[in-house]
């Protein structure tokens, strides 16, 4: 038995081979270039507004070139390719001849029927042997025939009678389908032979040498550094160790501008770019006029000799004054700063949480919110809202004032003072106005109605218990009056059931939830995560998702006490089908480990918005940690058993609660009065919470 090797020679597999190779590469890719988008920004309804900034236009050219860089166009372009060439593969497997190999038939070789029976088969058998017998044939020049050629068709023919005929060459032909036993086999190479031909050896080893010894190497390494050049939060490494060196204790919101101006995505964004139009930028950004730069913000900018980073710097002070550079190309590097500086604030805000000082985490927070609203830091929120200038803010607010409006305390005046503030000669138009009280009106304002601590399925929290600390509030956007009360069955925290795992291990709940119903029976139940309409952001060159962080402060030391936990969907609408406020009450929960030690501990609790500026909540909330020894007494008095269904107190829990109380089995004793001992056991303290903190609607 012999193995020959055979090429693809017409070109009939080759194209297999290829089309199987681009299907693996191409398919996978066009299925990750077409799935739906998980993302927040790509699932979240839109605030309405038809307001648009001076720069619109440049805006939307900035956010359509950064949805292509997202897209990846070389991705596309490999995915076009690909199709290209699994087209031309068909095409050439369509019209390439194909030959298969011929299958020994000794039916087909006598040209017999196969229902023949072996009288008949002998008797055609000697009928072709008195044709094709070698002494009976002579060759026909005219067919090219030799007598090598006349010996081999008798000897098949031979085969071809036995194999149907004798036993022991019928039983080779049934086990390995040749009259002669096992044959060589060939092996098809799906390459056309010109590959391996003599004298393309050297281009086939170059070419396996550029694919293994060059490409391959290369994609793998890209990948790799790719992945290790960026942080968690997607920014470069470089960048956040920039950040990191900027990073200070006191540092101010002035000062955290300056340390993202740190980053080395800048740099690529300003490649060859760093001198152009810097002068009459810094002389924009530091004009008389531009009250939004603090002395210390002036000066850094001016003593900065990194020309990129200058640039950098002056280019997000303009973005955050909101300065007309009257330059379309500086404009246009100013609204595409902004996104990249957003990144980075998210770094900063994991190495403010690493040292975990309170003010440069809040700095952080504030930062991200003056980014995606485009207002310097220290200015009034009124400027968030469409068409407020610092003329108009100044007009509301008054020229001497000290403190700044929140939009909710401009919202709460009265409806004919805030339009004569608001609406005149230099001022906003009606419809001007009108917009952007429509807008102040769809802000998802987050209002705190009670926060508590507790812990699941006990009522008091004893020291390094896993504790939560449970905020129920709801969304009342400014400007709206008859807000109605709160039920109070919805400030209370149920536990979940004991078999729901992703409950009560903390973990984001699916998108099923299992409760019981009268009968005891369990139905599953679906619950929308429900998200809040997207960053009314005008400036910003790209779309935002809010998110609302909560974390805990001491505020004694200044200290970040529990980490923020970040929620970012709720689980009840936050506006019904006409667009009005439905005030559900949301539950948001954030659990960690009580302190190891008995008493009170004072906590500031912030919420905040990473997208609005005015729209948080700081409060102090207490949390008391009770002695063991009291949970321990409490537990005690829940093992009381219930009353025999034959005494009096049995009785009145058959007719409070409708069923029998079970039977209790005695221990045998003499004195009866030790069964009636269980009857006097009263229910304690049901309450899950031992500290709360409400506040008035």
């Amino acid at each position: 038995m012999s193995t020959d090797y055979t090429y693809d020679e017409q070109g009939q597999f080759f194209p297999f081979f290829i089309l199987t190779l681009s299907g693996l590469v191409t398919l996978p890719l066009t299925y990750n270039l077409l799935k739906p988008s998980k993302d927040l920004e790509n699932t979240a309804p839109r605030i309405k507004s038809e307001f648009k900034p001076e720069d619109g236009e440049l805006i939307e050219t900035q956010k359509r070139r950064r949805l292509r860089k997202e897209r990846r166009i070389k991705r596309i372009v490999t995915v076009i390719l690909g199709y290209a060439v699994i087209a031309w593969m068909i095409y050439l497997i369509a019209v390439t001849a194909r030959s298969t190999p011929k299958i020994w038939d000794p039916y087909d070789i006598l040209g017999i029927s196969r229902s023949a029976d072996e009288k008949a088969i002998s008797k055609h058998y000697k009928r072709l042997s008195l044709i094709y017998h070698p002494d009976k044939i002579r060759p026909d020049p005219s067919k090219n025939e030799t007598v090598d050629m006349l010996n081999d068709r008798f000897v098949e023919l031979t085969k071809a009678y036995k194999a149907l005929t004798d036993e022991e060459v019928r039983n080779n032909y049934i086990q390995y389908g040749h009259p002669d036993g096992k044959q060589s086999f060939s092996i098809g190479i799906a390459l056309p032979q010109f590959i391996v031909t003599e004298g393309n050896g050297k281009y086939v080893l170059l070419v396996y040498g550029a694919l293994l010894g060059v490409l391959l190497p290369y994609i793998v390494g890209r990948w790799w550094y790719g992945s290790q050049r960026y942080t968690k939060e997607r920014v470069l490494v470089a960048s956040a160790g920039n950040v990191f060196r900027e990073y200070k204790d006191d540092i101010t919101d002035g000062g955290i501008i300056n340390a993202l101006s740190s980053g080395d995505e800048f740099k690529d964004m300003l490649a060859g770019k760093s001198d152009t139009g810097l002068a009459k930028l810094e002389k924009k950004v530091l004009a008389d006029e531009s009250t939004f730069l603090s002395a210390d913000d002036r000066k850094t900018l001016k003593e900065m000799d990194d020309s990129t980073r200058r640039k950098t710097l002056a280019l997000l002070w303009a973005y955050l004054g909101r300065v007309d550079l009257n330059d379309d190309t500086l404009n246009g590097e100013k609204y595409e700063a902004a996104p990249i500086a957003l990144s980075l604030t998210e770094s900063f805000t994991a190495i403010a949480l690493a040292f975990g000082n309170a003010r440069p985490i809040l700095g952080s927070f504030r930062t991200s919110q003056n980014i995606i609203q485009a207002v310097a830091p220290e200015s009034s929120p009124l400027l968030q809202l469409p068409y407020f200038s610092n003329k108009v803010v100044e007009s509301v607010e008054g020229e001497d004032a000290k403190d700044h409006y929140s939009v909710q305390k401009y919202m709460e005046l009265p409806e004919e003072k805030r339009r004569s503030l608001t609406v005149g000669a230099g001022l906003l138009s009606e419809k001007q106005y009108a917009t952007a009280v429509s807008v102040a009106k769809q802000l998802p304002a987050l209002k705190v109605s009670k926060a508590f601590f507790k812990v699941m399925g006990e009522r008091v929290i004893t020291p390094s218990s896993l504790v939560q600390l449970v905020v129920k509030a709801r969304f009342v956007p400014p400007g709206y009056t008859n807000v109605p009360e709160v039920n109070p069955t919805d400030l209370e925290d149920i536990d979940p059931d004991e078999d729901d795992l992703d409950a009560l291990m903390g973990r984001k709940p699916a998108n099923k939830k299992t409760v019981k119903t009268i009968n005891g029976q369990k139905v599953e139940t679906k619950i929308e995560k429900i998200q809040p309409p997207l960053a009314h952001a005008p400036y910003l060159a790209r779309d935002h998702s809010p998110r609302w962080h909560i974390f805990l402060a001491d505020a004694k030391q200044g200290k970040m006490a529990v980490p923020p936990f970040t929620f970012t969907t709720f689980d009840k609408p936050l506006f019904d089908e006409a667009g009005k406020p439905t005030f559900n009450i949301q539950t948001l929960k954030m659990q960690f480990q009580a302190p190891p030690q008995v008493g009170d501990f004072t906590f500031v609790m912030h919420l905040i918005c990473d997208s609005y500026l005015g729209l948080d909540t700081k409060m102090e909330v207490t949390l008391h940690i009770d002695d063991p020894a009291k949970a321990a007494a409490l537990d005690e008095e829940d093992d009381i058993s219930e009353p025999d269904e034959d005494s009096i107190a049995g009785q009145m829990h058959a007719l409070k609660t409708g069923q029998a109380p079970k039977k209790k089995a005695r221990k045998p004793s003499d004195d009866s009065s030790e069964d009636e001992s269980d009857t006097d056991g009263d229910a304690g303290d049901t309450s899950d919470t031992n500290t709360e903190t409400d506040i008035d609607d």
